[in-house]
């Protein structure tokens, strides 16, 4: 099933800082790790992804460094910050506070003060 545009959207930048919040990463290796970790769910374009790392670089959530990614090619790469790693954890509360009220509703409304 297709994700709607606008649904991932929101949740993006918090992927993106996730991803590098485990290593170290080049764009297109992002773009794969994302898709191989969703299960093909989130198929980002080069497009959505390096003008999302040039506005996280530029409000100081990633910096970048060039190195070699084998032998014969030098990539870019990204890593967060520690502003980035603050970033990252607000957006995950954010999450779970917006997951958990959309499941509220999408089970009908039942709370836990509801069961007692």
């Amino acid at each position: 099933m297709a994700i709607e545009k606008s649904l991932l959207n929101g949740s993006t930048t918090m992927l993106i800082l996730k991803l590098l919040e485990d290593k170290d990463m080049y764009g297109y290796q992002m773009i794969e790790e994302l898709s191989k970790k969703s299960d093909d769910t989130f198929a980002l374009k080069a497009g959505t992804l390096y003008p999302l790392l040039h506005n996280l670089e530029q409000q100081g959530m990633v910096c970048s460094y060039d190195d070699n990614a084998d032998c014969a090619r030098v990539r870019k790469y990204y890593n967060i910050t520690k502003k980035g790693k603050g970033l990252l954890a607000d957006k995950k509360a954010e999450w779970q506070t917006y997951s958990s009220a959309v499941n509220r509703v999408l089970q009908g409304g039942a709370t836990l003060a509801e069961a007692y």
